[in-house]
């Protein structure tokens, strides 16, 4: 089994919403990215949507976007991104997905020897102001990871590796440790993934090691619209 990993998909089958107008590093990515899935990806690997998957405000809009994907070889696990407004109830979330997809919340997925935990995660403080609004979003993930990252310990068996999901990148602009790294470090959790970056004048890096833990960047123009291989 492989296991691969996009973010920032954006899809919009069901909205008016084309990801072109963002620049060159957009054009025609749906089909470029599904003709590299289908190059790469057997049924019995696995891809990690890491967030952001349609534009979608409501979870009937967004099942267009969700069977496109499922429509994809392998079996597919996500997490919430900023933009999934589609994503509210999980147990109707669940009870709509294809028997191909796992959403993770609060609690973690199996696929063959590997556990996949993690959460949507928020913008890490650095030095300065930090609003009041946004230290309470931040512990509430802190909080979610700590609960997935249970319940991954709870299944966990020996030989099988772990990987964490998370939206939001897990460290600051200065790829400092944060409450999430380290509690990805506690847990030893082998590897993690993020999404949530764009633009070429971004900067980001596609792999950081931290604590000795590797984290790898998947939003897709970053990683020029090709799946990334985790393990």
């Amino acid at each position: 089994m492989k296991i691969f990993a996009i973010s920032d998909l954006h899809l919009s089958f069901n909205a008016d919403k084309p990801m072109e107008v963002f620049g060159k590093a957009w054009e025609n990515y749906v089909d470029v990215v599904a003709a590299n899935w289908k190059a790469r990806v057997s049924e019995e690997d696995a891809v990690l949507l890491a967030g952001d998957l349609s534009w979608a405000m409501k979870l009937e809009d967004a099942l267009a976007d969700i069977n496109f994907v499922a429509g994809l070889p392998g079996h597919k696990v996500i997490i919430k991104g900023n933009h999934d407004f589609w994503w509210s109830s999980i147990s109707r979330l669940r009870a709509a997905l294809p028997s191909n997809f796992f959403a993770i919340q609060n609690d973690s997925v199996r696929v063959g020897d590997f556990l996949i935990c993690g959460t949507r995660g928020w913008t890490v403080p650095e030095a300065g102001e930090v609003s009041e609004e946004d230290r309470k979003i931040y512990a509430r993930e802190v909080l979610r990871l700590k609960l997935s990252l249970s319940h991954m310990q709870s299944q966990r068996k020996e030989g099988d590796k772990v990987i964490c999901m998370m939206h939001f990148p897990p460290f600051n602009s200065k790829r400092e440790p944060s409450d999430f790294t380290e509690l990805i470090y506690e847990n030893k959790v082998d590897c993690a993934i993020y999404g949530h970056l764009h633009g070429k004048e971004c900067k980001a890096d596609k792999k950081v090691v931290i604590s000795g833990v590797p984290y790898y960047l998947t939003s897709v123009d970053l990683v020029g619209t090709e799946l990334v291989r985790i393990f």
